[in-house]
């Protein structure tokens, strides 16, 4: 195998030894580790095309991995897998100002691209906060968000098209890059289906102009309650801010013992970062309308700020918060689940609840104005059972969200993480019917397997069968005598 890798890719990219393996152990979600087979770094669509339908033909599996920021474990090579590296593929390949696109390969980094392109006024919207390592084609896989998707949208709203090879190796054209695609929209099944369905080599993604003006303000509050009560007053008025975002107490303390020391009082419940943009007449009108309510709920203060480096230190206090939580704890695992706006109090209440009654401290930092909420659950790696017990509360938030009408994830994907959590939110028959969509895709299940649907949704499966010939049981019973026909076990 490493030596047919090495015929297609080249010698040099291609990582076989085992010390070199360990940098590829896990992403972002370090709680479960496991090393690849080998890694693979292609350099084009025809390369990664040879290498699956080899990995194919000779029943080996493998899956992608883009920078390795994922927060749910979907680049961990659980079962040996080759890993297809995509950090070579990482050149902006043609920008089309007049129709606003970019072609762009999947190792592209996210902010690379607005920075090549900044220069002519233009930029790409979905901006994670990972948006300064992290790559377009694992942003696909996840369907990531970012601080700006309350106006703008997530990843799959900026991607038209893409090239995209198949497990067995097979190149498809999927979506349209100028207008609706016809027939079915095998894009749409493409985008956030982290990695199961195949491999995207070429991304067409929409870009924009820069907006004319942008305006940010800062909120800080005594309690949560009032913090929350301001988001929903603020979109009820009819304003769609560009971001709303929240921090709670523990956030705020971790952010401020990091680099970007805003200065937040210690005493604060929460504090909103509200961004408005657009045509410059009606940004200024739109702050004012937006101070105006934060003060309408009791905010301790609210400031818009006074200059662009000082927007952009709020903005990395706000984005940089995941790694800075490191400053107030050895290991933290990080959750993804939405809810609806209206029950934000709410949720956060049983979240604190959780919290004193697990012994573990959360952190609460998210995009409030889509309900995307991001709960740090501190721990201690080191101490037995610790570990544990923290992916225990994280699948408790998660039903939580799930019970008021909520999701398990916005935008870091189920992974291994939330696998099981699937069950909770889905009936087996959708479940099953999900597993039926990947089959057609990937029937050997070589790509990616053991993550995003639980592989439990077969029992679903055979318990189908069995209805059927329980069904059907008096046609054969003439020969039953003859053929020892039963119905099943009633067990899976």
């Amino acid at each position: 195998m490493v030596r047919a890798m090495k015929a297609i890719v080249g010698e040099q990219h291609v990582i076989h030894e085992q010390n070199k393996l360990h940098v590829f152990s896990c992403d972002g979600y370090v709680a479960r580790q496991a090393l690849p087979r080998a890694v693979v770094a292609p350099a084009n669509t025809e390369e990664v095309a040879a290498v699956v339908k080899w990995l194919h033909e000779h029943k080996t599996p493998f899956l992608p991995r883009g920078a390795g920021t994922g927060l749910s474990g979907g680049a961990i090579a659980l079962n040996n897998e080759v890993v297809i590296s995509l950090v070579r593929m990482n050149q902006l390949l043609s920008v089309d100002f007049e129709n606003l696109r970019a072609v762009v390969q999947p190792g592209l980094v996210n902010l690379t691209l607005t920075k090549q392109i900044m220069g002519d006024g233009y930029y790409y919207a979905p901006d994670p906060s990972s948006q300064s390592v992290c790559t377009i084609g694992g942003n696909l896989a996840e369907n990531a968000g970012g601080s700006h998707c309350l106006k703008y949208g997530v990843t799959t709203n900026h991607i038209v098209a893409a090239k995209f090879v198949l497990p067995d190796g097979e190149v498809i054209d999927v979506g349209q890059p100028y207008g609706d695609a016809v027939g079915y929209d095998i894009l749409g099944l493409v985008v956030g289906s982290e990695g199961t369905l195949g491999i995207a080599t070429e991304i067409t993604v929409k870009i924009l102009k820069k907006p004319q003006a942008v305006q940010t303000a800062l909120a800080m509050f005594d309690r949560v309650e009032d913090a929350s009560n301001t988001v929903s007053a603020v979109i009820g008025t009819g304003i769609i801010p560009a971001a709303i975002e929240m921090m709670d107490q523990l956030a705020m303390q971790a952010v401020d013992k990091s680099n970007f020391h805003v200065g937040y009082p210690p005493d604060i419940e929460a504090v909103l970062l509200i961004e408005v943009d657009g045509l410059a007449a009606g940004v200024e009108e739109d702050a004012e309308r937006v101070v105006e309510i934060c003060r309408q709920n009791h905010v301790r203060t609210v400031k818009i700020a006074a200059s662009t480096d000082e927007r952009a230190l709020w903005w990395s206090s706000r984005k940089m918060a995941f790694g800075a939580t490191g400053r107030i704890s050895p290991d933290y695992l990080v959750q993804d689940g939405v809810i609806p706006r209206s029950r934000l109090t709410e949720v956060l209440q049983r979240i604190t609840e959780i919290s004193r009654e697990s012994g573990l401290r959360i952190a609460n930092v998210f995009h409030a104005g889509d309900g995307n909420l991001h709960p740090l659950i501190c721990y201690d790696g080191r101490v037995p059972g610790e570990t544990e017990k923290a992916i225990r509360v994280g699948s408790e938030v998660l039903h939580v969200c799930v019970d008021v009408g909520g999701t398990i994830t916005g935008e870091h994907g189920v992974g291994i993480e939330k696998i099981e959590d699937m069950r909770y939110q889905f009936r087996d028959e959708e479940i099953a019917a999900q597993m039926a969509i990947r089959r057609a895709f990937n029937p050997d299940d070589l790509c990616n397997a053991g993550k995003l649907i639980p592989e439990p949704a077969r029992c679903v499966e055979v318990k189908h069968a069995q209805r059927i010939i329980e069904q059907n049981l008096e046609v054969f019973s003439g020969f039953q005598e003859q053929t020892a026909v039963t119905a099943p076990d009633s067990t899976c």
